[in-house]
């Protein structure tokens, strides 16, 4: 190896330890319990709630979900046969994979609570599968993998849709070329906020149409956004709306005044890294409006066939 490709090397392992540090640090500001149990308390699932980059938390997955989170971001690298579990360089995260931080974590609490993520919860959670590179060929390799959960995958076959617990959403490095022409598949697209008006694509590709925060719109000098502002975003909301799919902004300011706006704006997930704090917004926002935080339906699901 050649000096300066060592000091690259060097530089480029530095800045992504220093960035996740500060991210763990972020996260493990908040309370939160230990080990992998959960609390006997009743879990309120969360319809608006969105843990951005969830395995930055103490306890990835586990911490979502006590606290009624329904969409949850995961990241993940391809690397030989696996698909890691990473921001930005995945070498040093052996073991920490798509499959056994999150897939098989969620089948067997499905399996445990008689077909529920959450119990008497019948919608689907989302789980958001960001892929940071080669998004094609990562998919090709993904479905593989996915087909092995198929009894908890939405899926959409021969131009049905048929709603299971879980629903994965490819976000990142997106596979437009296959997943849109594919006859059976377990898996859809998250679509650009921005490019909703000229949209090829319908819900059952890409359910949910983001961007970021900053691309869009701009807060005013008290954090907070104008009526201008507002009414921009409005008319991207009632578009997507329109066609059936949620909206999200990332990279959110996390702050409470911005939050309710948006809400009030009609967007339907809120990004944040602060689990706690936009879990206790979002319970206290409800109780303030006296309306349901979710609509429960008691049917039961599919009963779960053995994974293949």
């Amino acid at each position: 190896m050649k000096p300066h490709d060592f000091v690259r090397c060097f530089w480029i392992l530095f800045l992504y330890t220093s960035i996740h540090s500060c991210q763990q640090i972020a996260a493990r500001n908040q309370p939160t319990t230990t080990g992998n149990t959960e609390t006997s308390k009743t879990i309120v699932p969360l319809l608006n709630a969105y843990a951005h980059n969830d395995y930055w938390q103490k306890r990835p997955l586990y911490d979502a979900l006590e606290h009624g989170y329904t969409h949850i971001e995961v990241d993940i690298f391809k690397v030989a046969d696996e698909f890691v579990v990473a921001h930005l360089i995945p070498f040093f995260r052996q073991g920490k994979t798509l499959e056994n931080m999150y897939l098989q974590p969620l089948y067997e609490r499905i399996q445990k609570n008689k077909g529920y993520v959450y119990p008497g919860y019948a919608q689907p959670i989302t789980l958001m599968v960001d892929i940071k590179l080669n998004g094609e060929s990562t998919y090709r390799a993904l479905k593989r993998l996915l087909k092995r959960y198929k009894s908890v995958l939405t899926s959409y076959e021969n131009g049905v849709l048929m709603e299971r617990q879980i629903t994965v959403v490819l976000s990142g490095s997106k596979p437009f070329q296959q997943l849109p022409n594919e006859k059976i598949r377990y898996a859809f697209i998250d679509e650009d906020l921005k490019k909703i008006q000229s949209s090829k694509y319908n819900k059952n590709v890409c359910p949910i149409a983001s961007c970021k925060f900053s691309s869009l719109i701009q807060v005013n000098e008290n954090g907070s956004l104008t009526v201008s502002e507002q009414q921009k975003l409005i008319q991207f909301v009632t578009i997507a709306h329109q066609q059936g799919k949620k909206v999200r902004l990332w990279a959110t300011p996390e702050k409470e005044i911005l939050w309710n706006e948006l809400l009030e704006c009609g967007v339907d997930l809120i990004n944040t890294d602060r689990l706690v704090s936009l879990k206790t917004f979002l319970v206290n926002r409800t109780q303030t409006e006296k309306m349901p935080v979710v609509s429960v339906h008691h049917s039961s699901p599919t009963v779960l066939a053995d994974r293949k």
